[in-house]
């Protein structure tokens, strides 16, 4: 495996395996307005990777014209469900906010899950600009949206039919959406499950600079408060503003899936996309060494 794993420049990448198949969905990381659809990255062996190149189904969703950013997928019910964010909303009456599609493959196309092409979630809950979002699995079923960027973390429960959210306990806003903000988030929530806790990664910084990071963080439950413990991707002598990433298991071994840039481009959206191995100890994320 070599790094960067693709000529283009990806961002936001979210990662699972399928069968014996990695799916790596990113962003396109152009000017907002060239930002109009998504694509794939694949791989079966981490050194060959294929490129699937616009896998929504664009026009079914409405009003979305620029900001096409940072999907993620799940399967349930038989079916891949993708949220992505859009628009790069400020006002819930701007049109906007996070969308969900469905396909019958992980490859797409990625069609509306509504007819009438509405986002999911166009709500500023919490001063969350509704981006970033992370879809978890849990081991009981439950799907939790996680997303949030302008500092604030949130967290919703999908309902079983993937087209809504089931009530949160409060204090909840809306009656659906929790916030979880950790010690110095800014954006790019994953949660993965290690010895019954939930350990969120999550992005610090500005994505435009060498400030950029992911921070670690740990809690009992998937919507409790997550705590701080290791900052695990960072700028060193490799690479500036490595962020926003994912994580997946790939013949017995941990992986992280994440943007980077070189050092001194001053162009911030030259953003490349790498995998390095993750290493697990002790029940913790450990810091990341990049290659």
């Amino acid at each position: 495996m070599k790094n960067p794993i693709s000529e283009n420049w990806y961002a936001d990448p979210e990662s699972r395996v399928y069968g014996d198949t990695v799916y790596i969905y990113v962003t396109r990381s152009r000017e907002y307005e060239d930002q109009l659809n998504l694509d794939l990255v694949t791989t079966s062996d981490l050194e060959n990777f294929t490129t699937y190149y616009g896998i929504l189904d664009i026009a079914t969703y409405k009003g979305v014209e620029k900001a096409v950013w940072a999907p993620t997928v799940i399967d349930k019910n038989g079916k891949y469900y993708i949220i992505f964010a859009a628009n790069d909303i400020h006002s819930e009456d701007e049109i906007g906010g996070l969308y969900i599609g469905e396909s019958s493959s992980p490859t797409g196309p990625f069609k509306n899950v509504f007819e009438d092409g509405r986002p999911l979630l166009n709500s500023i809950y919490n001063n969350a600009q509704p981006i970033d979002a992370h879809l978890f699995l849990d081991d009981d079923g439950s799907v939790y949206l996680y997303y949030g960027g302008w500092g604030h973390l949130m967290v919703c429960k999908m309902n079983d039919d993937m087209n809504g959210f089931m009530p949160m306990p409060e204090p909840s806003f809306g009656g659906v959406a929790k916030e979880l903000t950790p010690e110095n988030y800014v954006e790019a929530p994953f949660v993965m499950k290690i010895n019954g806790k939930y350990h969120l990664m999550y992005s610090s910084g500005s994505w435009t600079n060498s400030t950029y990071r992911v921070k670690a963080a740990v809690s009992d439950t998937p919507f409790g408060n997550f705590v701080y413990y290791r900052d695990i991707l960072e700028a060193d002598e490799i690479a500036n503003g490595p962020g926003h990433n994912s994580a997946f298991c790939y013949r017995g071994k941990w992986y992280v899936a994440y943007h980077r840039r070189a050092i001194g481009d001053t162009n911030r959206h030259h953003r490349r996309l790498c995998i390095d191995e993750l290493p697990i100890r002790n029940g913790e994320l450990q810091t990341v060494t990049m290659t």
